[in-house]
C-alpha cells in the first residue's frame, strides 16, 4: 500500500511538542507511522510546526447565511428568542442547492481557520411547504456533498423536532420544516448509512428537552446503532430553565442525568446553566459539553462554569454553531476571557499539570471534538485520521519561538490567521491560506446569497 510522509520540526503529538518528527499515512488518510527523532531528507516535504486539526463540534450551517444581518434593535428588548423568530423566517426559504452552497463556503473558512471536522446539527428536513422530499434525506445529502467538495470530515446528526415547547406543545407554522419524529429520524440515520466511510459519521440530535419528549428520546437512543454519538442542546437560556422546572419540577440537565441515558456518546450543546451539583455529575458521566462562545455571546446566553466543570474532570471541545465566528481560535480564546470577565481573575484554563493556557485549551479541545465527533481524529497517533495543520513559521507571532510558546501565542496574540496549510484525510485542501476549490465555492455562495436577499 504506498504512502505519503511529512517532516515536522516540531509536531504536537499526544504527550506535548516533540522534535523532529515524520508522519506517515495510507492512501485512505490514516496514520500508519509515527518516528521521532528522526532527520530530515532532502527530498521529502518538511514543516515547522504541525499540529492536529480541531473537530467543530456543533454546527447549523445554513445560519452562515445569517452572520451579520441581526445586528439591529428593534421595538422591544432584544434576546436570544427573538433571534430565532428571525431565524425561522430565514430558514423557510433556503433550497437544496442553496443549502449545499452555504455549507460548501462555510466548510472551506471553517477549514482555513483549522477546522478539519464538522458535526452538523442538521433539522432542515422538510421543504418550504412542510411535506418531505421525495428522497427524505435530501437536505442532509447536500450537506455531506458540501463537506465532500471541500474536504472537511463531518459528523451528520439528523435532528428530532416534535414539539414547541414543553409539554408536547404542537409545533408553530415556522417550524414546518424542523417536523420529524422518531421513525422518521431513524429513516434517515438508515438512508445516510451508505454514506458513512472513513470521512463520514452518522449519529443523531434530539433537538432539546423542549422539541423532544423523553420518551421519544429513550426510543431514540436505544434503536442506535451501538457507538453513534448523541448530541442534544440543553439549558442555553434561563427561560428554557424555567420552562422545564415549570413542565417536570426539574432542571433540563437534571431531568437528562435522571434519565439514565447520559453517558460518553452524549455531546450536551452548551450547557451554560447549571448547577454545581449537575456540574459534577455530567462530568462523572463522561459526556462532552460543546461550547460556542461566539454565538453564546452573540445570542446573549451566559458564562459556563468551566473552572467548576474542569475541577470535576469534565471534557469539553467547542463549535462554531451559528457561525458569526470561523475560527476556532476566537472560540477559545474568549471561552477564557468570558471567565476573567465572570471571574475578574486570568489564566483560568489551566491545571496544576498544564499551566500553559493555549495548550491546554487546545489538548483539551482536540480530545473533546474528537470525542463529540465520534471519529478516530485529534491527535497523531497510528489508526488516527492525517488531518493537520501547518502554522505559519514566517509570521512575526511565530518566528523564532520556542515551542512552550507557541499555542499560547497563536490563540492570544493578533487577529491574523496563522494557519497556512491544512490536511484533512492526508490530503491537502488549504495552501497558504487558500482552499483549494474557493473561487468556485464563493461564487456559488454570491449567488446563493443574491437570492435569498431577493426575497
Amino acid at each position: 500500500m504506498s504512502t505519503k510522509s511529512v517532516f515536522a520540526r516540531q509536531a504536537l503529538l499526544p504527550q506535548g511538542w516533540t522534535q523532529q518528527v515524520r508522519l506517515h499515512w495510507d492512501v485512505s488518510g490514516s496514520l500508519t507511522l509515527i518516528e521521532t527523532g528522526v532527520s530530515a531528507t532532502a527530498t521529502e516535504q518538511q514543516v515547522t510546526w504541525l499540529l492536529p486539526g480541531m473537530s467543530n463540534l456543533h454546527s447549523h450551517a445554513f445560519q452562515r447565511a445569517m452572520a451579520g444581518m441581526t445586528e439591529m434593535a428593534g421595538d422591544t428588548q432584544d434576546s436570544f428568542w427573538t433571534w430565532r423568530d428571525l431565524m425561522y423566517r430565514y430558514a423557510l426559504h433556503i433550497s437544496p442547492e442553496q443549502s449545499q452552497a452555504i455549507a460548501a463556503q462555510l466548510y472551506a473558512e471553517c477549514l482555513r481557520q483549522g477546522y478539519t471536522g464538522v458535526c452538523e446539527f442538521h433539522y432542515l428536513h422538510r421543504d418550504p411547504q412542510g411535506e418531505m422530499y421525495a428522497r427524505p434525506a435530501e437536505m442532509a445529502q447536500r450537506l455531506i456533498a458540501a463537506a465532500r467538495q471541500t474536504g472537511i470530515g463531518i459528523t451528520m446528526l439528523p435532528v428530532l423536532y416534535s414539539y414547541a415547547d414543553f409539554r408536547e406543545q404542537p409545533l408553530r407554522e415556522d417550524q414546518r420544516r424542523f417536523a420529524t419524529r422518531v421513525d422518521d429520524i431513524l429513516g434517515l440515520v438508515q438512508a445516510l448509512e451508505p454514506e458513512r466511510d472513513a470521512q463520514t459519521e452518522i449519529g443523531v440530535a434530539p433537538h432539546s428537552l423542549r422539541a423532544a419528549s423523553m420518551t421519544q428520546i429513550r426510543e431514540l437512543v436505544n434503536a442506535l446503532p451501538a457507538q453513534r454519538p448523541v448530541h442534544i442542546h440543553i439549558a442555553e437560556q434561563m427561560k428554557e430553565v424555567q420552562a422545564s422546572l415549570a413542565a417536570t419540577g426539574r432542571r433540563p440537565v437534571e431531568y437528562l442525568l435522571d434519565s439514565g441515558l447520559l453517558d460518553s456518546r452524549w455531546c450536551l450543546v452548551h450547557a451554560t446553566h447549571m448547577t454545581p451539583q449537575e456540574v459534577s455529575a455530567v462530568a462523572a458521566s463522561g459526556a462532552v459539553v460543546g461550547i460556542c462562545t461566539s454565538t453564546e455571546g452573540n445570542l446573549g446566553d451566559g458564562f459556563f462554569d468551566l473552572p467548576g466543570y474542569l475541577a470535576a474532570g469534565g471534557r469539553f471541545g467547542v463549535g462554531s454553531d451559528s457561525h458569526v465566528s470561523q475560527s476556532p481560535v476566537e472560540e477559545l480564546r474568549w471561552l477564557e476571557y468570558g471567565q476573567r470577565l465572570r471571574l475578574q481573575g486570568r489564566n483560568i484554563a489551566s491545571t496544576a499539570t498544564q499551566k500553559r493556557v493555549g495548550d491546554f485549551l487546545w489538548q483539551s479541545a482536540l480530545q473533546g471534538g474528537a470525542q463529540a465527533s465520534a471519529r478516530p481524529v485529534g491527535q497523531f497517533s497510528v489508526g488516527y485520521r492525517a488531518d493537520m495543520l501547518v502554522l505559519d513559521d514566517a509570521h512575526p507571532n511565530l518566528a523564532g519561538l520556542q515551542s512552550e510558546h507557541v499555542l499560547n501565542s497563536w490563540l492570544f496574540a493578533g487577529n491574523d490567521n496563522l494557519v497556512r496549510d491544512v490536511y484533512v484525510g492526508g490530503r491537502q485542501v488549504v495552501q497558504n491560506g487558500r482552499h483549494f476549490a474557493q473561487d468556485e465555492i464563493a461564487a456559488d455562495y454570491t449567488r446563493c446569497m443574491q437570492e435569498l436577499r431577493q426575497l
